[in-house]
Parts: C-alpha cells; sequence; structure tokens
C-alpha cells in the first residue's frame, strides 16, 4: 500500500520558522490514490486530476477537521466524474453529515442530489468490528476507540501488509488488543494532539500527548513495530516535538505533510 500525507495536524496553519514558513494541514492520509482516510486536506492537498481518482473517503468521526474536505471536493467534482465516491463510517457519522452539513442549509446534499444520473457521494455505513472491502484490494475494519464523540480508528489491510489508524483517542484498549494480534502489521499511526504541558486540555478533550502517546503504544506489546505519530496542534508543535525526542521509542516518525510511505 502506498500512503500519501496531504495533511498531518489537527488544524490548519501557516508556521513562520527560522528558514522559511511551514503549512500545516488536517489530517488526512491517501492511500493507493482512491481511498481517502480521513478528509480534512481532501481538497486543498489534491489536484483536480487527483480528486477525480478518489473513490472512498473513510472517516473516523464527525469532527470538522476530519470533514471538512468533503464539501469542496464535491464542488469541484460535480459533473466532472461519473462514480459516486462512497463515504464510509458508522451510521452516526453519516447521520450527522446529513443533519448539519449536507442539509440543504449549509451544503446541498449531495448524497440524494443527482448529478446528473446519480448522486455524487453515496453513504457506506460501517458496523464496528466487522470487516468490510472499500477499495480494489483493500478492507478496513473499525475498531471503537475512546473519544469525545462516537470515534473509531481503523485496520487497514491488503493481501501484503496491514497497518492501524488510532483516528483521535484517549486513553482506549480495544484498538490495541486488536493490533498485537494482527498479522503482517506494518505500522500503526497515534495521534498526539498536545504537549505534556497541556495535560489538562488533552484529558477533557479527550486526546493524547507524547506521554499518553508512549503509554498506548506500549499495549500493543510490539517494540519493534514503526509508530507514526499525527495530529499535532500547529500552535505547540514544537513542544510536542521536543516531549517526543525523549520517549525512548526507536522506531517513531512524526508525520509531515507531503510524506509517501509504502507498506
Amino acid at each position: 500500500m502506498k500512503i500519501r500525507v496531504l495533511g498531518a495536524h489537527g488544524s490548519d496553519l501557516l508556521l513562520k520558522g527560522p528558514t522559511g514558513s511551514t503549512i500545516c494541514r488536517s489530517v488526512g492520509f491517501l492511500v493507493n490514490g482512491e481511498l481517502m482516510v480521513d478528509a480534512g486536506t481532501l481538497a486543498s492537498g489534491l489536484t483536480l486530476e487527483e480528486q477525480q481518482r478518489v473513490k472512498h473517503i473513510l472517516l473516523s468521526h464527525l469532527h470538522h477537521d476530519h470533514i471538512k474536505g468533503i464539501p469542496p471536493l464535491v464542488d469541484n467534482l460535480i459533473g466532472m466524474i461519473d462514480h459516486q465516491v462512497k463515504v464510509a463510517s458508522l451510521p452516526s457519522v453519516i447521520d450527522g453529515l446529513q443533519k448539519h452539513v449536507f442539509n440543504d442549509m449549509v451544503f446541498p446534499n449531495f448524497f440524494n442530489l443527482k448529478a446528473p444520473r446519480h448522486s455524487l457521494l453515496r453513504a457506506q455505513g460501517l458496523e464496528a468490528g466487522k470487516e468490510v472491502s472499500v477499495s480494489a484490494g483493500i478492507s478496513i475494519t473499525p475498531i471503537p476507540v475512546n473519544h469525545t464523540v462516537e470515534t473509531v480508528g481503523f485496520v487497514i489491510r491488503d493481501d501484503t501488509a496491514a497497518w492501524i489508524y488510532s483516528g483521535d483517542t484517549h486513553h482506549t484498549e480495544e484498538i490495541w488488543k486488536v493490533a498485537a494480534q494482527t498479522p503482517n502489521l506494518k505500522g500503526v499511526f497515534i495521534e498526539v494532539s498536545f504537549p505534556d504541558s497541556m495535560m489538562d486540555i488533552a484529558i477533557q478533550s479527550k486526546h493524547l500527548t507524547p506521554t499518553l502517546l508512549a503509554q498506548e503504544y506500549r499495549k500493543i506489546g510490539k517494540p519493534d513495530l514503526p509508530l507514526y505519530a499525527y495530529h499535532m496542534k500547529p500552535s505547540v508543535r514544537e513542544a510536542i516535538l521536543q516531549e517526543i525526542a525523549h520517549l525512548g521509542i526507536e522506531r517513531l516518525t512524526v508525520l509531515e505533510e507531503g510524506q509517501e510511505l509504502e507498506l
């Protein structure tokens, strides 16, 4: 599987540094050119030609930074493609999208609006713990995690490799038990949103800090498993990086926009 990092952060911000500016974008990963895992940067991170190849959008939960790329994608693709783009998530997320975003007030309901032969978006409800095929050769299993709204992480696999995406989470258990038993597991993507100095905010918002990230990772029991950290709030990125450097996890990579991974 080829994974392209379109967005690796928990918000959008232009960071100024000593060598220039860095664009931080909300989370979104493009898999094999046609499957999006969360959609914060779905439209702004892809050319029109690349957007036309997207066939599936996989959503971990309903929070804005994970869904906000879908309306501009629709604006860009209307009348441009023949296929429907499947939006796959828990029923509560699909319902929330249509109630709060695609409600014909904030944005037209392109789950129902014909353009011209069929709706551009098609909902695909997922059931926690049940594996389904979502793209050519790729299957996913949603696993519940601990966040402020109903949220899942995902086991994402093809015939040769698997990786785990945590979604937004705080202390959780089930997904790490699944990780420990997943064959051909090549990596785990775990969020880290705040530095340890903001532990109170992390607890209240049910996110992770570097210390909590290390605790969650070690529950898997595979110290050689590659760990990819994402979802840092850009305004506190440097503090998080300094703390991550002292975790003692050898195979830890902090994801950045533009990176490409092959698992």
